[in-house]
């Protein structure tokens, strides 16, 4: 194409960023063209770049560097540990576990020895029945001084600070502690001239306004004789044209449901909100489990608590933890709490839907399922949200055994497109035997979810006497298979551009 045709070609903003650029020299960023008042929206000048780019008049240059701030605005926070290592000092340089409790109440001392320890600021101590918390050297030192970490994080509040100037291994623990520091990109952009463009540029370009739409009040004005026509380039790029379809999160639950359901399995749900009972005692979970600490469960503030009516229940629950009931096990023993049982949370897993079905369907044969949403508190990783979707089922039948639930789980993942998984044993305290199952994905065995045999403690309140086959999947890992997703956040980030590229079948 020769410069006449190529400049025919040119558009009025192409234009006005051409002579733009041949101002400054051949090259500015979009914010130079705004201060120099060139344009006023760096849409603008980035549609125009675009264009220009294909046509070889100029080249598009993006750079983006990763800073970390702090989660919060403000002062840099104070670490746990740091306030623990004031007030083990405070009372002498030791301290029993309940009195740093009492100094750190809502379990944040919980949070604070686990540093102490991985810091070497203090030794346990056992002294009789009791563990003190005994200050090192290291932990009297940094009472005058400041720890590398507590230094970034007042270095983050002063100003963001760059990829390249950050500690790893610092960054990665900062990453860890929920909230504590964020990431920010910042993207720097730049649109030269290329040779053809500055040899346009000096083409005498000339500026006026273009009609791309003739109406028949120009005609009539005789407005279109001073005007410039657009010519049309039947050979440009043109954008694809993407038809609308749905999400391929809605898809693959679509799926799934069609799969159970196809096997005969009904649909069963629960309430997001739920007592401990419903979530944990029923289930047999023991009251000083690690699920109930605040650092693995959201608990509710309104309401603190559900109140469960049914006294019979409540009895029969708390005799099998206390001494195991009617079931000829010895149970967990110790104390049971009413209060415990009633404290409000979001629930955990969906295996609250299961075992709610179970009480209002006690007689087998039942087969159901359910894809739900569940809450835990984990830090936001490649393969970890606080919130996420579980494939939930249960089977109750006479003749049910391991064997039978080994199958459904390879028919179900083979249905699904999966032949390559791997079956382990496992420990759930509600069911025994219990297996975890893992599929082989991006070079290594990714864990899908738990199943098991539900124990007859967990049966019992209901007197359900035959075997019930209960299971818990990963839904949003099994989409990360699906389409060889490296990193789980990407599921749940509107991009539209994914999103267009994503297949239906």
């Amino acid at each position: 194409m020769d410069m006449p045709e190529i400049l025919e070609g040119l558009s009025y903003n192409e234009k006005r960023l051409i002579l733009a650029l041949a101002a400054r020299n051949g090259t500015a960023s979009p914010q130079d063209l705004i201060d120099d008042g060139r344009f006023d929206l760096e849409v603008e000048i980035m549609g125009a770049a675009s264009w220009l780019e294909s046509k070889g008049l100029a080249t598009l240059k993006e750079e983006s560097e990763k800073f970390f701030i702090l989660g919060t605005e403000g002062d840099a926070p104070e670490l746990p540990e740091r306030t623990a290592v004031k007030a083990i000092s405070s009372a002498g340089g030791s301290m029993d576990m309940n009195g740093l409790a009492d100094a750190m109440p809502g379990g944040a001392d919980k949070i604070a020895v686990g540093w102490l320890k991985r810091k070497g600021l203090a030794d346990i101590v056992k002294e009789g029945d009791a563990k003190l918390l005994v200050l090192t050297d290291k932990g009297r030192g940094i009472l005058d001084s400041e720890m590398p970490d507590e230094a970034l994080l007042h270095r983050m509040s002063k100003a963001p600070v760059p990829e390249s100037e950050a500690d790893k291994s610092l960054i990665k623990d900062l990453k860890g502690r929920q909230g504590m520091i964020a990431e920010k990109v910042v993207t720097t952009r730049s649109v030269t001239l290329t040779d053809l463009g500055v040899q346009a540029s000096e083409s005498g370009l000339e500026l006026k306004p273009q009609i791309t739409d003739l109406t028949d009040r120009m005609i009539q004005s005789g407005e279109w004789k001073d005007a410039e026509i657009r010519k049309y380039d039947v050979q440009a790029f043109a954008p694809t044209l993407t038809p609308a379809k749905k999400h391929p999160l809605t898809r693959l639950g679509a799926q799934v449901r069609r799969l159970f359901t196809d096997m005969g399995f009904t649909e069963m749900s629960s309430e997001y909100v739920q007592p401990a009972f419903w979530n944990l005692d029923v289930l047999f979970t023991p009251q000083d489990h690690p699920a109930r600490d605040l650092q693995d469960t959201f608990y509710l503030e309104s309401p603190a608590s559900i109140r469960i009516d049914d006294e019979e229940l409540v009895r029969t629950v708390r005799d099998i933890h206390v001494n195991g009931g009617e079931t000829g096990s010895t149970g967990w023993g110790g104390e049971w709490s009413r209060e415990r049982a009633e404290a409000a949370l979001l629930r955990t897993h969906s295996t609250v839907s299961s075992i709610k079905y179970i009480a209002e369907h006690p007689d087998a044969p039942q087969k159901a399922f359910s894809i739900s949403r569940i809450f835990r508190k984990e830090s936001i990783d490649a393969t970890h949200l606080p919130e996420f979707t579980q494939i939930e089922g249960i089977v109750i039948d006479e003749n049910a055994d391991f064997d039978m639930l080994i199958s459904l789980i390879r028919e179900f993942y083979s249905r699904m497109g999966f032949d390559q998984i791997r079956i382990r044993p496992a420990y759930f305290p509600y069911t025994e035997p219990s297996l975890e199952l893992e599929v082989f994905f991006n070079g290594k065995w990714m864990e899908l979810g738990g199943a098991g045999i539900f124990r007859p403690e967990v049966l019992e309140p209901f007197g359900v006497k035959c075997p019930v086959l209960a299971w818990g999947f990963g839904f949003e890992r099994l989409a990360m298979l699906k389409w060889d997703i490296r990193d789980i956040r990407d599921l749940y980030i509107s991009d539209l551009d994914n999103l267009k590229r994503n297949t239906v079948l």
